[in-house]
């Protein structure tokens, strides 16, 4: 049975209603600045980043999205007996949604549907969160130590576990049919996943409405949008 793993980003829940970051209407295309209220520095140093990001969490669609028909592929392809991992850079939780296995999903960058203590590592989740914000709560703090919350992702200047990490690695040495969807391949060492595979003898496959950098040592490069290649693709796998 051929092992199958996909490395999926942003753009393949975009459909869903979540905007992705780089992409032309990316949120930082639109508003650079808005960077920094994904940055661990300045969201732990500022409380006024803090309160921002707070503000901007309680009209994110994360909570509320579905998933789309290309993460229902993928939850298609996983229940016809394929041997299948999802490696996710995304936050959101619509793989599990759509029906794939808790444990075939490794998220490397977290879950947004929790948050953490950045003192004493207490975990709650974002929708208790948000109804304190709502409740007049700017900056809520952990109820168990005071301390500050953020939510239980991997924000930009910190670094993956690296125990996700090296499991991500393990699987994609191991796998035989690697596809990286929806992922611009510029945020390491998760991009680097694509290369591993490669190097690994793994057939590489790119859906991506962008060029990445790992275009060149492809096997397939798929530029058609993902709700209707990435389905397409996973049936001729089949």
């Amino acid at each position: 049975m051929t092992m199958v793993a996909i490395l999926s980003g942003a753009g393949i829940s975009t459909d869903s209603g979540i905007p992705d970051y780089r992409g032309p209407d990316g949120v930082w295309t639109r508003d650079p600045q808005a960077e920094r209220l994904f940055t661990y520095g300045p969201y732990m140093a500022d409380r006024e980043i803090r309160r921002r990001s707070w503000r901007l969490r309680l009209d994110a669609p994360v909570l509320e999205a579905e998933p789309n028909a290309a993460h229902h592929a993928v939850a298609a392809f996983e229940r016809s007996g394929h041997a299948l991992r999802v490696l996710t850079q995304n936050v959101d939780g619509l793989h599990q949604a759509a029906g794939v296995p808790e444990r075939k999903v490794l998220e490397l960058h977290g879950s947004a549907r929790s948050v953490v203590c950045t003192a004493c590592h207490a975990r709650s989740s974002m929708a208790e969160a948000l109804r304190r914000v709502r409740a007049g709560e700017p900056d809520p703090a952990c109820s168990e130590c005071g301390g500050i919350l953020k939510p239980a992702t991997v924000m930009f200047g910190q670094n993956l576990d690296p125990q996700v990490l090296a499991q991500a690695m393990s699987i994609a040495k191991a796998t035989e049919v690697f596809i990286a969807v929806g992922t611009s391949l510029q945020v390491q060492p998760a991009a680097s996943l694509a290369g591993i595979a490669a190097e690994h003898g793994a057939r590489l496959i790119i859906v991506n409405a962008e060029p990445t950098p790992y275009d060149p040592i492809a096997d397939e490069v798929v530029r058609e949008p993902i709700g209707t290649s990435l389905p397409a693709l996973l049936e001729r796998l089949r």
